[in-house]
């Protein structure tokens, strides 16, 4: 099963994110969202401050220091996002800020924390690649953080629950491989989906999409790390 070995690939990918864009446009922002108070706005201003800091410890490989200031940035982002659900400059911040914890946590061996993060950033990262549907980075980070999601209900043996996670990062990785073929981030993050689906949906028609794709990545040196060890092992099993 990939589920660890992909949720380490993804943590080394996050880690160099930098501060999302306008992130110090949205709090300047702030208090047009009327519902916020003065210290709102001040406590949004000042987690601006603290997940760029988060950023540099991050960085510098300091994953303590940086989910650290990741959990002290993150209520002030909630309520600003609470306060005006509609400003998509603050959902981005904090998918961005729950999806850089998350790495931190990961880094420091948390898993149970990263997944909890995840599925709080679900809902974000969604609205985030609807309003942006040309946003490829973003797609391809939700559509990994889909397949973690899903890997972990696999590894409780729920393929219900699984499914549709699966399903919905299919849907999203297709998408990135139309419209560049050859990037190689987004056509693992497409095996590691169909690899998920093949696993859930009793579809032979994924499976054997899975195999032909990682066989052919396996050629060509495009596969990468987290699914190398699931194709190597379907395609033993097909040749044994």
């Amino acid at each position: 099963m990939p589920s660890r070995t992909f949720l380490v690939a993804l943590i080394a990918l996050s880690a160099p994110l930098a501060a999302p864009a306008l992130a110090q446009e949205a709090a300047q922002a702030a208090p047009a969202a009327g519902q916020m108070t003065p210290e709102q706005i001040a406590a949004f201003n000042q987690a601006v401050t603290d997940f760029t800091a988060g950023q540099t410890a991050q960085q510098a490989g300091d994953n303590a220091g940086a989910a650290a200031k990741y959990e002290a940035a993150l209520p002030a982002i909630r309520t600003a996002v609470q306060a005006d659900p509609a400003k998509i400059d603050n959902v981005n911040f904090l998918a961005n800020a729950l999806y850089a914890n998350a790495a931190a946590q990961g880094a420091l061996g948390r898993m149970d924390k990263v997944i909890a993060l995840y599925t709080e950033s679900a809902p974000y990262w969604r609205k985030l690649v609807e309003a942006k549907p040309a946003d490829a980075a973003s797609r391809n980070i939700f559509a990994g953080i889909l397949i973690q999601m899903g890997n972990q209900k696999l590894a409780g043996s729920d393929k219900t629950g699984a499914d549709p996670l699966y399903q919905e990062a299919l849907a999203l990785a297709r998408k990135s491989v139309a419209e560049n073929a050859q990037d190689a981030v987004s056509r693992n993050i497409l095996l590691s989906a169909l690899i998920g689906a093949s696993q859930t949906g009793n579809d032979p028609a994924l499976s054997a999409e899975a195999l032909n794709m990682g066989k052919a990545m396996l050629s060509d040196g495009t596969i990468d790390a987290m699914n190398r060890p699931s194709i190597e092992a379907m395609t033993g099993a097909k040749s044994g």
